[in-house]
Parts: structure tokens; C-alpha cells; sequence
């Protein structure tokens, strides 16, 4: 007799699996919209988003000039978050607050817009568009509820966001270096050192640019060669004082120094080939 248990549970399991389903079919067919709403509510406070969202997108059209639109398209909204549907839920939480201005939900859902466009954004490796417009989204965000009780979360996702920038700006400029492109590398880690004056990379950018200018120097026609160490040198004396216990002070030094004996050899050649 007990090995009918496991096979009576399973049953009883599957029946009301399929009369759930049932009962759910039944809604999406159903034109009953005030039945559709109540069980979207149901299915959305008991975590269901799946079933909840596909209610609501089926309801937002027939319950427009009545009171529970607004929480239903908030819900909705948040379904697709839910679910992880990032740019689905970033356009309805925007069309969301676009819709009421002054709805209770309009704070959350400022911040809900955020947070996709947030979670939306790519590794620092990829294109970096949705960073920013994620970045401008958050500003909007912090401008419009500076008191906010969610001003910190909003900050720190911004915090996030621009230091994916900084990794971003920082492996391009270097990408630069190690593809041989001395003069744009330069250019480049310039660019980083100036925009950001407090990254954790400054110490290698300044390194590399240093390498970079010293590299350039060798590398270039004779005509330009003095003054391309002349501002290795500078470079090297701005590393040093800022920098003067770094891990690649020798190196930096042995590039100075071999600069600096360039520079003095063309003023020895200069006369020589002036009296020629």
C-alpha cells in the first residue's frame, strides 16, 4: 500500500498544477477586466511578476480613465525589473512617471528607471553609451529628490558607474601604449591624469606616459627628437616629485638619463655640422 503514496501525491501535484494553469488560461481569455485586475494583484504580491505582467500588459489598455491604471502600470513596470527585463522596465518606469507626476509611485519609479538603465550597463570593455545615459539618469534622479531616503543607494550606483568609466578611459589610454601609438598615448593618458585626478591609476598612467614620451623621442626623425626628450624630462620630473617612492622610479630614472645624454649629444653635434 505505501508504494501508491509517491504516485497519489504526484497526482494530486499534477491536478492542481493544471488546475492553476486552468484558472490562469482562463483570465488571459477572459474579458472580465476586473477579475484580470484582482488576480494580477494576487499573482504580483505573491511573486509571481510572470503571470502578474502578462495580466497587466493585457489591462493597462482597458483600464485607462480609471483608478487602478496607476497602479497597474507601476506593477507592470516592475514586473519586467523583476524579471530582469532591464530596458523593458527603463522604458515603462519612464513612461510611468512621464504619466504621473504626482503619483505616490513617482519617487520609486524615478529611481526603479534608474536602477535599470544601472543594471543595463555593460562591462567596462564594451561601448559605454548606456553608462553614461545611466549616469545622466541617476543625476536627474538626485536633482529632483535631493532628500530622498534612496539618495544613497542613487549615489553609490553613480559611484559604481563612473569608476567603470575610469577602468574604461584607463585601459584605452594604455591600450594605446601597448600598441605603439607613443603619441597618442600620451595624448591620452593626459587626458586620464587631468579627468581623473584621484584614480588608483594615476601612479601607472604618469609611469606610461613618461615611457611613452621617452619612446616617441627614439623613435622620431632627428628635427623633432630634442624637443620630444626635452618634455620627457619634464615628464620625469613631475613623476618624481609626485610619485618619488614608486616601484618603477629606476626605470623612470634610466629613462631621464638616457634623455638627457641624447640632448646633450645633439648640442655637441650642432656645431660640427655647422662648420661642415
Amino acid at each position: 500500500m505505501q508504494t501508491f503514496r509517491p504516485i497519489f501525491f504526484l497526482l494530486l501535484l499534477s491536478t492542481l498544477v493544471l488546475g492553476s494553469c486552468t484558472g490562469y488560461q482562463k483570465l488571459l481569455k477572459s474579458t472580465d477586466a476586473n477579475a484580470k485586475y484582482t488576480a494580477a494583484i494576487k499573482y504580483y504580491e505573491s511573486g509571481d511578476y510572470f503571470k502578474a505582467g502578462t495580466l497587466l500588459e493585457e489591462l493597462i489598455p482597458l483600464l485607462k480613465g480609471r483608478p487602478e491604471a496607476e497602479k497597474a502600470q507601476f506593477y507592470f513596470a516592475n514586473t519586467n525589473y523583476k524579471q530582469r527585463n532591464y530596458t523593458l522596465s527603463a522604458y515603462h518606469f519612464k513612461t510611468f512617471y512621464d504619466t504621473y507626476p504626482n503619483s505616490q509611485y513617482t519617487e520609486e519609479a524615478t529611481l526603479l528607471h534608474a536602477k535599470s538603465l544601472f543594471r543595463d550597463s555593460p562591462g567596462y570593455e564594451l561601448d559605454q553609451t548606456n553608462t553614461y545615459t545611466a549616469i545622466e539618469s541617476i543625476q536627474e534622479f538626485l536633482n529632483r529628490y535631493p532628500e530622498s531616503q534612496f539618495r544613497q543607494e542613487a549615489e553609490n550606483m553613480s559611484q559604481e558607474l563612473q569608476k567603470k568609466l575610469e577602468n574604461k578611459a584607463f585601459e584605452s589610454a594604455e591600450l594605446y601604449y601597448n600598441l605603439r601609438y607613443y603619441q597618442s598615448a600620451v595624448v591620452a593618458l593626459t587626458s586620464f591624469q587631468q579627468q581623473y585626478p584621484a584614480s588608483a591609476y594615476n601612479e601607472q598612467a604618469a609611469f606610461l606616459k613618461l615611457s611613452a614620451q621617452y619612446s616617441l623621442a627614439r623613435e622620431s626623425v632627428e628635427e623633432k627628437q630634442r624637443e620630444r626628450y626635452l618634455e620627457a624630462v619634464a615628464f620625469y620630473q613631475s613623476f618624481i616629485d609626485t610619485y618619488p617612492q614608486s616601484k618603477n622610479l629606476k626605470a623612470a630614472e634610466n629613462m631621464y638619463d638616457q634623455s638627457r645624454a641624447q640632448i646633450a649629444k645633439m648640442k655637441e653635434t650642432k656645431p660640427t655640422a655647422a662648420n661642415q
